[in-house]
C-alpha cells in the first residue's frame, strides 16, 4: 500500500493512544483493532497475525467498511504510541495523498472518514485557524449534527451546550460573557458563539427536495474538506520537537519551547503547540536540510532558510530537537521525490496548451493573508543561527550575502539557494 505503514509521527489523536491494538492472542488468532478517526473500532478476527501483511490488513479493513479502491490511496494504516510501547493500529488519511485527488472522491463513507479526521485535528488546534474560519468550519459542523438552520429554534443553546464540538477549545473560554476570556491568538473581541451562529445560518444547501437535502451530508463534507484545503499544513504527518526560545531579559535566559512539526507535500511548518499559531512556513523549494544522529550529539532537524539581520540578507538556520529527527529528514526526502515524480502527471491533468502555445497555469488553491493570521510565520519569535558566507568559509553573522549551507535541498532549478558544500562544523568562527 501507499503511505507509511507505521509511524511514530502524529497522523491525529495520539494522546489518546494508550490503548492496544491487539487485544487478544492465541496460538493462532488474534483480535485485532484498528481505530478509525471518529475514535470507532473496526474489530478483525486474524489468523496468523505475525505473517500477515500491511497490504493485507488494509484491504480486510475496506472489506469490513465496504469502501472502493479509491480508499487503497487515500488511507494508510499508522502505528501510533506516545510511549512507543503498546501502540495503537489507525486507518487515517494517507500523508502522500495529493489533495487534487481527494477533490475526485464521491463516495459518502470515504469524504466522511476524511471529515471526521480534518475535524478532529481543527478542535485539537492541530491544524492552527484564525477565529473567521474556525466559525466558518464549525458551522458546517453544525450542519452535519444538528440539521439545516432553523429559524426560530432553540439553536443558541444547542450551540452553547455542545460548544467544544464545534469550536477548538481555546475559543470555548468563559469569563464574564460566554466568550469575553478569548485569549487564542488571532481572536478578536466579539467573535465566538453569535459568529458561529451568523455563519452557520449562511451554510447553503444543495439542491433537491427537503428530505434528499437533509439526508445528503456529502456536500458539507465535501465543503469543510475543500476549506481545510486553504490551510498550508492540510494533510501532514506531525512530529514532535523543541527549538530554543530567544534569550530574554539581562541574563539572556532562554530555554526550549515544544513545537510540533507538520510535513506534508507541500512543505515543512513548525507551529507553536502552545500559543496555537505557526511559526514557520516554507516550501520545499524555500529550504535545504539536514539531520544529526544521537551518535554524533542529541538528535537534531536543521532548517536553512533566507531571512534578514538588521536588512542584511542572511541564511538563517533553525535547530529542532527531537528524537524524531532522521525520520522527519527521510519523510521530506521522500515527499520531495514524489512531488517531482508528479509534476508532469499534474502538467497532463491541466490539459492541452493554449493558441499561443503556452500551458494554462495550474490551479492555485487560495492563499490565507491576512494580517496576523495564524498561519502566517512568525520568524522574529524564532531563535536562529545567522550565517554567511565571508571568504571562503561559512562565519556567524556580520552579514554579507546569503548562500546556502546545506547540500540537501530540492532539486528543481526552483530553489532560492546556490549548493555550496557543506562545512565541517556547524558554527565556524
Amino acid at each position: 500500500m501507499d503511505g507509511p505503514e507505521d509511524s511514530t509521527g502524529q497522523p491525529g489523536p495520539a494522546d489518546r493512544s494508550h490503548r492496544s491494538s491487539v487485544s487478544s492472542v492465541g496460538a493462532r488468532a488474534a483480535d485485532v483493532l484498528v481505530y478509525l478517526a471518529d475514535d470507532s473500532m473496526v474489530p478483525l478476527a486474524v489468523e496468523n497475525l505475525p505473517s500477515l501483511s500491511a497490504h493485507e490488513l488494509h484491504r480486510a479493513i475496506r472489506e469490513v467498511l465496504q469502501l472502493p479502491d479509491i480508499a487503497l490511496d487515500a488511507f494508510a494504516l499508522w502505528l501510533v504510541s506516545p510511549l512507543l510501547d503498546e501502540p495503537s493500529l489507525q486507518f487515517r488519511r494517507n500523508v502522500f495523498f495529493p489533495k487534487r485527488r481527494e477533490l475526485q472522491i464521491h463516495d459518502k463513507e470515504v469524504l466522511r472518514l476524511l471529515y471526521e479526521e480534518a475535524k478532529g485535528n481543527v478542535l485539537a488546534s492541530r491544524y492552527p485557524c484564525d477565529v473567521e474560519d474556525c466559525e466558518a468550519l464549525g458551522a458546517l459542523v453544525c450542519r452535519v449534527q444538528l440539521g439545516p438552520y432553523q429559524p426560530g429554534q432553540p439553536t443558541a443553546c444547542a450551540l452553547r451546550e455542545k460548544l467544544d464540538s464545534f469550536l477548538p477549545a481555546h475559543l470555548c473560554k468563559r469569563g464574564h460573557g460566554l466568550f469575553a476570556a478569548l485569549r487564542g491568538r488571532g481572536a478578536k473581541a466579539g467573535t465566538g458563539e453569535q459568529g458561529l451562529l451568523n455563519a452557520y445560518r449562511r451554510v447553503q444547501e444543495a439542491a433537491g427536495s427537503d428530505g434528499e437535502r437533509e439526508a445528503s451530508l456529502s456536500p458539507h463534507y465535501r465543503a469543510y474538506l475543500l476549506k481545510c484545503h486553504e490551510l498550508p499544513f492540510y494533510g501532514c504527518a506531525f512530529f514532535h520537537g523543541e527549538i530554543d526560545k530567544p534569550a530574554q531579559g539581562f541574563l539572556h535566559r532562554g530555554g526550549r519551547k515544544p513545537v510540533s512539526v507538520a510535513i506534508s507535500l507541500d512543505g515543512v511548518h513548525v507551529i507553536d503547540c502552545r500559543e496555537k499559531h505557526v511559526l514557520l512556513g516554507l516550501r520545499f523549494q524555500e529550504l535545504s536540510w539536514d539531520h544529526t544522529s544521537p551518535e554524533e550529539e542529541e538528535s537534531v532537524l536543521w532548517l536553512e532558510f533566507d531571512g534578514d539581520n538588521e536588512g542584511t540578507p542572511v541564511n538563517k538556520l533553525l535547530k529542532i530537537y527531537s528524537k524524531q529527527a532522521e525520520l522527519m529528514s527521510s519523510l521530506i526526502e521522500y515527499c520531495i521525490e514524489l512531488s517531482q515524480a508528479a509534476e508532469p502527471a499534474a502538467s497532463q491533468e491541466a490539459g492541452p496548451t493554449s493558441a499561443s502555445g503556452s500551458s494554462p497555469p495550474p490551479h492555485q488553491r487560495p492563499q490565507l493573508r491576512r494580517q496576523g493570521s495564524v498561519v502566517c510565520s512568525r520568524i522574529q519569535h524564532l531563535s536562529t543561527i545567522d550565517y554567511v558566507e565571508e571568504g571562503e568559509t561559512i562565519k556567524r553573522v556580520k552579514p554579507k550575502r546569503t548562500t546556502s549551507f546545506f547540500s540537501r535541498q530540492l532539486s528543481l532549478g526552483q530553489g532560492s539557494y546556490t549548493v555550496v558544500q557543506p562545512a565541517d562544523s556547524l558554527e565556524q568562527g
